[in-house]
């Protein structure tokens, strides 16, 4: 064969139309090929996918960090594991409770609970549907028929039967004592749930009165509106300033009553005046203070955030008016000295940003005190990518210093499946296995268990999201519901997460599942960054900077989005969208697809037998395996980073432009110089390296490599295909020429443009290269179309023109 008339393109379509994607999410569908395989001898792969929250759709980082699950998903499936890859949305907590809020303009506690509930349903499904739509949309091979939801019958059953198993162990207790209260969500939060953020504020120099000598000291606060809980003055045993001070007592300005002055090494010297007041409360060091010293604490802040009786004059007003008013009349009175403004690290609720307050109590609490050491050794047993993520865990850890308060004023949530005795108030649990709502249903028992009493009231408040959140792993692996399944999947394979819920989802889940199993939750963590816009800001409606992923997906299609995801940034680091670089994206699906095109207007020889391999075609081949190895290293640390661009690199700027182009006068056999053999060896070479792009490819944009793949190699789906392996064969010194190869290819081409010739045009002249590249001498001169190409010195006339490239031209 040598006339390129005898040869047309199998694959029709001049372009790839990103429209044929939604025709391949129909058409998996109809296969089923992503069902979940549960077949003894076969290894399951599980993946505890995050359940997204239904108070918002995704934005672009979101997207982004789902297709990333999904990528990692795919490559199991292609290695060959059942991948159970369960799909779930989160319904219960506060942000929907916000959202309804502000819908109705009323708060929670002023709706019926009931009708509040529903409208909070009605809310999470409409926001569902559309997040059910965009994970379908972008090809996501969950199971997203049979998605579970975190509010449903059976998912509360199981927080609650996890609860009653704890409470039963003895792990979890009732107390009354300060826990952190966000005002504006009137509910107690954990220390997981408080964010610092960077005030400026003021630094509030006030004078106290010394009773026994008179003379004045003075106390710096940002707080002055806790005046009025003042329970004592510390100051550091090492500072001689105030060593006179021990023993004596301060009045405190505006409410006249004494505090005694204290010597304890939490003062800071170098701090305001070095003298602290200690109050109920104003931050958890006050709580530790108030307890080790034996204070009598005072309580002046509601629930609410407004002052009460306690702060006298200031009664009803909010904190920061009571704050500015008692500065007024500090200054009034002469005792404030002066005010300086400080930048100062506020604890805030991490989801309503208001400034967080201490309040007693009375809550539920689990313990995760004395599970701190034992939860660092089970960590050492589970694999974390990247390796630094481990160390925020452990950080976090360390720093925990409360029990977890796991009780919510609120009530979008699981209800703590408790009835309290009418007459000796003791706490009754039912059995566990069904979903119990103590607030409108009567018990499942008859009588008190304490006291044989046959009446009872029902527990009102709820969990904290975070303890249904924490059982995930244990849901989807089917805990108590079925043991044989449980058995064999349980550790979950893996958790991907993003690193802004390290602290909470991922601590808590480690906590819960190891005092319910007494075993690591999961054999691998992997740990993504942010999504932010294309400033490096993180995304929110407030800031109008939200990029939705849909018309992203209309624009260039799901996998330009995709392989955008795969490329931006080395696992664990924040990523930037950026429109720009999804084009760029699109444009390498469209070179892949004129690729594909170009080399389905050759007959596909299979077998090697039929064809003799040319160095150049070795060459390609021994690169295509490191490709591979490099490949699998990289997606086995859950990371598509690498392999993304360096697909991408070697499609397009080795493959594409090299080699094909080399290669393009033996496949055509254009001057009938190559034997049949070598011409299959052409054809051999371009398929295989295609059929190996296309599946490495797969896992990261599974539309157009499905879509390739079904038209030139088998009508069963590429996502059924097992990844390729190196073959030890390809490992040959050839795969040593590329940059030899890649350099002098440059060099004629910028030579022939300099000249002003076509890059298909006789090169009329002798060229001298490089003697390591003699081996491929023959594709060369056809590919350059020399007349004479030598690899021996060049004489002393000859010009250089590249990097160990010489021409003499004809005279």
């Amino acid at each position: 064969m040598s006339s390129k008339s005898k040869f047309s393109a199998k694959l029709k379509e001049k372009r790839w139309d990103i429209k044929r994607e939604v025709e391949l999410l129909k058409l998996w569908e109809k296969e089923r090929i992503y069902d979940f395989e549960f077949r003894e001898g076969k290894p399951i792969f599980s993946i505890d996918t995050p359940p997204p929250y239904a108070s918002g759709a995704w934005h672009v980082g979101a997207a982004a960090h789902y297709t990333q699950i999904d990528m990692i998903a795919r490559y199991y499936r292609m290695l060959g594991y059942s991948v159970y890859f369960p799909f779930g949305i989160d319904r219960n907590g506060l942000p929907v409770e916000v959202q309804v809020e502000k819908k109705l303009g009323k708060s929670a506690h002023e709706i019926p609970r009931e009708e509040f509930l529903r409208l909070c349903s009605e809310f999470l499904d409409k926001v569902e549907k559309e997040l059910l739509h965009i994970a379908w949309r972008l090809g996501l091979s969950a199971d997203l028929k049979n998605y579970y939801r975190t509010d449903s019958p059976e998912y509360r059953a199981l927080t609650q039967a996890t609860f009653i198993e704890l409470w039963k162990r003895g792990l979890i207790y009732e107390a009354e004592q300060p826990v952190i209260w966000c005002p504006g969500c009137k509910t107690t939060l954990a220390e997981s749930e408080v964010e610092y953020k960077e005030q400026v504020t003021y630094l509030n120099y006030i004078k106290f009165k010394v009773k026994e000598t008179g003379d004045f000291i003075i106390v710096a606060t940002t707080r002055p509106e806790l005046l009025c809980t003042c329970a004592a003055i510390i100051f550091n045993p090492e500072d001689s300033r105030y060593k006179n001070l021990k023993g004596k007592h301060a009045i405190v300005p505006i409410y006249d009553h004494e505090v005694p002055i204290i010597p304890h090494p939490y003062a800071n010297p170098e701090f305001g005046t070095g003298l602290v007041m200690l109050c109920s409360f104003g931050d958890q060091a006050d709580v530790r203070l108030f307890r080790e010293l034996k204070l009598k604490p005072k309580l002046a802040i509601n629930p609410d955030g407004t002052m009460n009786e306690i702060a006298g004059p200031y009664k009803g007003l909010t904190i920061s008016e009571a704050r500015e008013r008692i500065v007024k009349d500090l200054e009034k009175k002469g005792y404030l000295v002066k005010r300086e403004l400080i930048r100062h690290r506020v604890p805030v609720c991490w989801r309503s940003k208001d400034p967080i307050e201490f309040v007693p109590m009375r809550e539920f609490f689990l313990k995760q005190l004395e599970f701190k050491e034992k939860l660092k050794e089970i960590i050492e047993h589970i694999e974390f990518y990247p390796e630094r993520a481990k160390k925020m865990l452990l950080d976090w850890i360390e720093s925990v210093s409360i029990d977890w308060p796991i009780s919510r004023r609120r009530f979008y949530g699981t209800e703590i499946p408790i009835w309290y005795c009418k007459r000796c108030g003791a706490p009754n649990l039912p059995e566990p296995g069904k979903y119990y709502r103590p607030w409108k249903e009567d018990p499942p028992f008859s009588r008190c268990e304490k006291c044989g009493y046959t009446e009872f009231v029902g527990e009102t408040r709820v969990f904290d999201t975070w303890m249904d959140s924490s059982i995930t792993p244990l849901f989807i692996l089917r805990y108590k519901r079925d043991e044989k399944f449980f058995k064999k999947a349980f550790p979950c394979s893996l958790r991907p997460q993003g690193y802004d819920i390290i602290r909470t989802w991922l601590y808590y889940t480690l906590l819960r599942v190891y005092q319910l199993t007494g075993k690591p939750a999961f054999k691998y963590v992997r740990v993504s960054g942010m999504g932010l816009d294309e400033k490096g800001e993180a995304m929110h409606k407030s800031k109008g900077n939200v990029v939705p992923p849909l018309p992203i997906v209309e624009k260039y299609g799901a996998d330009a989005l995709r392989l955008w995801a795969a490329s931006e940034a080395k696992l664990g680091e924040d990523y930037r969208f950026s429109e720009a670089k999804v084009r760029s994206a699109n444009l390498f699906l469209t070179k892949l697809w004129n690729i594909a095109r170009f080399i389905s207007m050759f007959p596909r020889v299979e077998d090697e037998t039929e064809c003799k391999l040319l160095p150049l075609d070795m060459m390609v081949l021994g690169i295509l395996n490191d490709l591979i190895r490099e490949y699998h290293e990289h997606f086995r640390k859950f990371d598509p980073f690498v392999p993304a661009n360096s697909i991408r690199y070697f499609t397009w700027n080795f493959f594409a432009s090299h080699y094909i182009e080399a290669v393009k006068p033996r496949a055509y056999n254009t001057y009938g110089i190559f034997s049949e053999e070598e011409q299959k060896g052409a054809w051999y070479t371009l398929y295989k390296t295609l059929e190996v792009i296309l599946k490495l490819l797969a896992p990261i944009t599974p539309f157009i490599t499905d879509a390739i793949w079904r038209e030139l190699f088998t009508k069963e789906s590429i996502h059924k295909q097992r990844l390729p392996e190196p073959d030890p064969r390809w490992d040959t010194k050839y795969k040593e020429l590329k940059d030899e190869f890649m350099s002098f290819n440059t060099t004629i081409w910028r030579y022939k443009k300099q000249q002003g010739l076509a890059l298909s045009s006789q090169l009329n002249c002798i060229v001298y290269a490089p003697e390591k590249l003699k081996p491929l001498e023959k594709d060369l001169k056809a590919m350059h179309r020399i007349k004479a190409l030598l690899f021996t010195k060049p004489p002393s006339n000859a010009e250089e023109i590249g990097p160990g490239i010489y021409i003499v031209r004809e005279t």
